[in-house]
């Protein structure tokens, strides 16, 4: 082997320096390529979180449009309840009166025909 190939080829130190930088380069690179695999993955795993946010926001739109329109006919149901209420009651008071009136016509007519059946009996 001649000088000058000898000046061409690197020593070892320096062929070690070079395979420790080389190796460094390297251990960067795979360290980079995992960041940008589980970056992948996360990217990945976010989409489809946000695809099931957005369907559970549909979801809950038509559960709540649902929602309002059971409690518009529940709303509805009770105005008519609350309608027929009052007017059973006032049905009732109507014929409570009616009773009350025929009862005091009844207790008129008892008096009427006991004071009649008092005076027959003294007479007779």
């Amino acid at each position: 082997m001649s000088e000058q190939d000898a000046e061409k080829e690197p020593t070892t130190a320096d062929a070690l320096q070079e395979w420790r930088a080389a190796e460094r380069a390297a251990a960067v690179a795979r360290r980079g390529r995992v960041a940008a695999e589980t970056a992948a993955l996360a990217a990945a795993d976010a989409a489809e979180a946000a695809l099931a946010t957005a369907e559970a926001a549909k979801t809950a739109l038509a559960a709540m449009a649902l929602a309002e329109t059971s409690a518009a006919k529940t709303a509805n149901a009770a105005k008519l309840a609350v309608l027929s209420t009052r007017a059973d009651v006032a049905d009732a008071d109507t014929l409570t009166a009616m009773a009350d009136l025929d009862e005091a016509d009844a207790q008129a007519r008892y008096k009427k025909a006991s004071d009649r059946a008092a005076g027959r009996g003294g007479q007779g």
